[in-house]
């Protein structure tokens, strides 16, 4: 069952009139295929209506989606073999950041994912996708690993923001955000990042310091929340939907600045309304980026130096 939000509610009530209908028809043995075919061209009509309006603020709440596809359910459609790793060898291991080995459409590679959880009991182990320091320490030594096997890195991007507790302060989190982007810059194997939902502030970018960024078309991407933004400015988060304006977080909006390379389009309604379907085509964006690297035929150090001089001359 998904969960409507707000601006979705007219699609609801055409939805539940269908379920009404099929109920009718289960009992009374009623031929009810035209009007189900009426409403649901209502309800497709309807979404595409929505959905190509959507305000800033209203794609913050879709990349929210608790039914949007997460790093692991994108693990399992699209890695093979995958090898799951654990720790960071030096405290501990961070159940919000997955990573491992595995094969990407026959080619192996080196995976990280930020995974939010699926279900309260989930959210609560995962920490809600919001990483400690172990947990970048643990993509570190996954980044290790592609460069010492030449193997490339496949990122997925799921966080609202690196995990600002006392606990994770004490344990170096600036430090640890700081060294995991810089690792990636350092990278001389090819590396694809690509926001599923939300890619917040520097527990988003720690990890997709990449030759190829990529995002959902519904996701969003920014140096701050909508919500902590309206604090700082606005001293209330019921300025979020400005904040979510101004921050130019969407991923038409940053496409356009350059901040990232390809869109992947969802299909009408949203990624949770048809995961599989946006995972197959979030997979044909990874393998073309990939081939994009490989075509350009740089070696190692002119890799990195790309990457890095890409990201230093952002804001230019």
């Amino acid at each position: 069952m998904l969960t409507p939000l707000e601006f979705e509610k007219p699609i609801l009530e055409l939805e539940a009139r269908i379920a009404d209908l099929r109920q009718l028809a289960e009992n009374d043995g009623l031929d009810i295929a035209e009007e189900t075919r009426r409403l649901q061209q209502r309800i497709d009509k309807s979404l595409s209506q929505i959905y190509t309006k959507l305000t800033p603020w209203q794609r913050v709440q879709v990349a929210r989606h608790p039914n949007r596809p997460r790093a692991l359910d994108v693990l399992n459609r699209l890695i093979e073999d995958f090898t799951p790793l654990a720790g960071d060898r030096l405290f501990g291991e961070d159940q919000a950041i997955v990573g491992g080995l595995g094969r990407f459409r026959g080619r192996s590679a080196v995976i990280i994912g930020q995974e939010k959880g699926g279900d309260t009991a989930s959210r609560v182990k995962r920490n809600f996708g919001m990483a400690h320091p172990e947990g970048y320490r643990k993509a570190m030594r996954l980044m290790d690993l592609a460069d010492k096997f030449h193997l490339p890195v496949i990122s997925f991007v799921d966080t609202p923001g690196a995990y600002p507790g006392i606990e994770a302060e004490e344990r170096g989190q600036a430090e640890a955000i700081a060294r995991c982007l810089q690792r990636g810059l350092e990278l001389e194997t090819p590396f694809v990042a690509a926001v599923l939902g939300e890619g917040g502030s520097g527990g988003a970018v720690a990890v997709a310091a990449a030759d190829k960024v990529l995002m959902f078309e519904h996701a969003v991407y920014s140096v701050i929340s909508p919500e902590g933004c309206a604090s700082i400015l606005w001293r209330s988060a019921e300025h979020a939907s400005d904040a979510a304006e101004a921050l130019k977080l969407t991923a038409a909006d940053l496409s356009r600045l350059g901040v990232i390379d390809a869109v992947v389009k969802e299909p009408v309604g949203g990624a949770h309304r048809n995961p599989e379907i946006s995972i197959d085509a979030l997979g044909d964006a990874v393998e073309i980026a990939l081939r994009q690297i490989d075509a350009d035929g740089l070696p190692g150090p002119a890799l990195r130096h790309r990457r890095r001089e890409r990201f230093l001359a952002m804001g230019g």
